[in-house]
């Protein structure tokens, strides 16, 4: 781009952070974008100050890799020696963005608040060039995961949604299988982390199963990461059933993808073209695959990758699958985010080698 493009987060818990995180540590001397602001509700007086301290200190990803430095009189917090405004606001509406010397930022939404379009459109009428929504979108807005179907994207698309973390751990692999081998039928059972919208102990809570103590027990809940996935892959539309079940560890969720593909297949064969997809291919930033009998889930936490395939667990019969992918759903799922925010910015930086296809 002529000028580095600026960008605006719109909350700031588990995703906001961790994009924080990774687009400072990636920014440099910001010639391509630049973190310009966060917005969020003032929950209390020393409210930066708390904001601050949980980018600074986490629990599951470890200490951040810089330094967090507060200016209450400016509403600043300097990270990295880059200063990132604080601005308070209930509603999208509420803010303007030229009033804070912001020019047609990219907005990534990750309150998960706003779905709709409506909704949504706030961002723009407050000066926002793009938004990116972090949760499923509601409606006709595109659900996209980048690296697979971001080329359906067009000048026009300015609100855009980044899905979910399972529908960007289970879409890739899910594309380059049914590429080669042919996709039928199937099941996905997602074994997922507990969430923040869990309760600590038992208590109301509006969805079913919910309301029981998430470190206390494994919930079966629904997932919409199925259904998602035929927007980005029509093809496989009312082929595939899902279902999820949050189990009692923070971080690091599993996918189980049982599948019965159209011609027989071996195990040898498969694992040795899902490594070639994550080793060589145009997803080797997006898939990842694991050969170690020993892994277990804390091994993945702050994986970068979308879906690690664990290549010791594959089981095959006939033209039948079992697929076991890992992936760091808070952190593996922000750095999709932020490569679809750079594709929306037209930030395309060559990595070598190039990939063989």
């Amino acid at each position: 781009p002529e000028a580095p493009q600026d960008l605006v987060l719109y909350g700031f818990g588990r995703i906001g952070r961790l994009v924080t995180r990774m687009l400072i540590q990636k920014t440099g001397p910001g010639n391509y974008y630049r973190l310009k602001a966060i917005v969020i509700r003032k929950a209390s007086d020393d409210d930066i100050y708390k904001r601050a301290s949980l980018l600074l200190r986490d629990s599951v990803h470890g200490p951040f890799d810089g330094t967090v430095r507060v200016d209450q009189e400016n509403s600043l917090l300097v990270i990295n020696g880059n200063p990132v405004k604080i601005i308070y606001a209930d509603k999208p509406e509420d803010v303007k963005y030229s009033d804070f010397d912001i020019t047609n930022p990219i907005v990534i939404d990750n309150t998960g608040v706003w779905r709709k379009r409506d909704d949504l459109l706030k961002h723009i009428l407050s000066g926002a060039s793009r938004v990116i929504l972090t949760a499923p979108a509601k409606g006709d807005i595109k659900n996209i995961v980048h690296g697979v179907n971001d080329d359906v994207l067009d000048s026009a698309d300015t609100i855009i949604s980044a899905a979910s973390c399972t529908t960007n751990a289970i879409v890739p692999i899910l594309k380059v299988l049914n590429d080669k081998y042919g996709v039928s039928s199937g099941h996905i059972e997602t074994v997922h982390s507990y969430t923040n919208d869990q309760n600590l102990i038992d208590n109301f809570h509006k969805g079913d199963r919910r309301g029981r103590s998430a470190p206390l027990n494994m919930v079966i809940t629904s997932t919409g990461a199925v259904e998602a996935v035929a927007k980005a892959i029509p093809e496989l539309a009312n082929k595939l059933t899902g279902n999820a079940i949050r189990v009692p560890t923070p971080n690091v969720s599993l996918a189980i993808l049982s599948l019965t593909l159209d011609c027989d297949i071996d195990k040898d064969s498969i694992n040795n073209y899902l490594k070639s997809m994550a080793f060589h291919s145009k997803y080797r930033e997006i898939i990842g695959y694991v050969n170690s009998p020993e892994i277990v889930s804390t091994d993945f936490y702050s994986s970068p990758f979308a879906s690690i395939v664990d290549s010791q667990a594959t089981i095959t019969s006939g033209n039948r699958l079992t697929l076991y992918c890992w992936y760091d759903n808070e952190y593996g799922y922000s750095k999709q985010v932020i490569n679809l925010a750079k594709k929306i910015a037209k930030i395309i930086l060559t990595r070598l080698p190039l990939p063989i296809d």
